[in-house]
């Protein structure tokens, strides 16, 4: 039996902090330590006065699953439109799909849970691919 990379938070010791996108902020659940790099989850949650700004972009990622928590939020996916996630939705992003963000409530919160922990992200032209 191992208690190697056993983590636990809690709501009342969360911490936010602003990350890749600046109109969000970022709670660090612990999993990319806990595992070495190899996972992150985050919840996100709207960031109060910021501007929003979403350009077209791709995560190399290969696992990336968004779950909501509260609010709504809509992306624009490669080859699918806009969809718009509301409370107890779920999207699987399958790697490197462009998309962008559209808009999102004021009180939107998600649960992230990325693959591998430290991934790079792209900007792209457009969300349709270079044969648009």
């Amino acid at each position: 039996m191992t208690t190697r990379g056993f983590v636990a938070t809690h709501a009342k010791d969360a911490r936010y902090e602003r990350g890749l996108r600046s109109f969000f902020e970022y709670r660090d659940l612990g999993i990319k330590t806990a595992t070495e790099g190899r996972v992150d989850a985050h919840v996100i949650r709207a960031a109060a006065g910021t501007g929003f700004s979403s350009q077209p972009h791709l995560h190399e990622t290969a696992f990336q699953l968004v779950y909501v928590l509260r609010g709504w939020i809509e992306f624009e996916y490669e080859g699918h439109g806009v969809v718009r996630l509301e409370e107890g939705s779920c999207v699987h992003q399958p790697p490197g799909i462009r998309h962008r963000e559209v808009g999102h409530s004021h009180d939107v919160e998600m649960l992230e849970v990325v693959m591998p922990g430290v991934f790079k992200t792209v900007e792209v032209a457009s969300v349709e691919g270079p044969e648009a």
